[in-house]
């Protein structure tokens, strides 16, 4: 078959388009979380900014993990939402390989970042008499700076790749979103390179940080072990207790869909895909927000100036 042109190509995203009642249900919840994440998030990347209290290292990652999560979803959730009320799921091709390429890479990005903040809250608790030495503003600079350009470069070149494919006939993609696999997956020509770059990618940027992760909080974990009061125990693991569990909840999810068993249910697998798509962005303020006094009280400050 011919080439097609870029502006002749279109998408169709299936989605949940064989359970039409399920969409209806699931624009109500998905349209109610992303209205959670865009005012958690947005909350607290206003209170790291405006409360002193909260010039830290740790909120200066924070405020980049929500300002990418508002990215993130907002790159597929608005256009997911006209899709489960509409008849017509199309997409352009120029605006699935945009929502493709942010969506990559703020999820690259914020993987590398974890691992970041991890690093941080080794040096918090494994080395606190130098912590302000260690982890100084130029460093977390560098460091944030090093996160984004990471996932920008590796997206890039996913898309490059991805968008050099030619592709004929119908376009289905068995998604909610432009998800790049899928996306190759059309192409009517090999796709080895491609799938091997993706397999590359995903070996760097989820499982290399994963490791550095686990490495720091095995010496965390020796560390705190390590002092005698229960007291001094209780508030070292509440320093490192929202950053373990957001990575629990993010890898969690994405371990469980790259590791399961082979599913026949499509639906099931998308389903996975959207609660790592849109609930985990929504946790992640919640999760930090909760027992967690400088933000209830930059919040209360907040409140009373307003």
């Amino acid at each position: 078959m011919d080439r097609m042109n870029w502006t002749e190509i279109e998408f169709i995203l299936q989605g949940f388009s064989e359970y039409p009642r399920v969409e209806k249900f699931l624009f109500v919840m998905c349209l109610m979380m992303y209205l959670v994440i865009l005012l958690g998030n947005s909350t607290l990347i206003i209170l790291t900014l405006l409360d002193s209290r909260l010039h830290t290292p740790m909120y200066f990652f924070l405020g980049n993990l929500s300002f990418l999560d508002i990215w993130y979803t907002s790159s597929f959730i608005p256009t997911m939402l006209i899709h489960f009320l509409s008849q017509k799921k199309t997409i352009s091709f120029t605006r699935c390989v945009v929502q493709m390429s942010v969506s990559y890479t703020m999820g690259s990005t914020e993987c590398v970042l974890l691992a970041v903040m991890a690093y941080d809250r080794y040096v918090a608790i494994c080395n606190p008499l130098r912590y302000t030495i260690i982890i100084s503003k130029a460093l977390c600079i560098q460091m944030v700076a090093l996160s984004w350009g990471m996932g920008f470069l590796n997206s890039l070149t996913e898309t490059i790749l991805a968008i050099r494919l030619p592709f004929c006939g119908k376009n289905v993609i068995n998604h909610f979103v432009c998800e790049i696999l899928a996306f190759v997956k059309l192409a009517c020509t090999d796709i080895s390179l491609n799938e091997i770059t993706i397999m590359l990618g995903n070996v760097i940027f989820l499982f290399s940080p994963l490791l550095l992760i686990c490495i720091s909080y095995i010496f965390i974990l020796s560390t705190v072990l390590r002092i005698n009061s229960a007291e001094g125990r209780k508030k070292a693991f509440s320093t490192c207790s929202a950053h373990l569990t957001v990575v629990t909840v993010f890898y969690g999810t994405i371990l469980f869909m790259y590791m399961k068993p082979k599913s026949k249910d499509s639906a099931f697998n998308k389903l996975i895909a959207l609660i790592y798509g849109v609930v985990t962005p929504m946790l992640n303020p919640i999760i930090y927000s909760l027992r967690n006094t400088e933000v209830h009280g930059a919040m209360r400050k907040l409140i009373t100036f307003l």
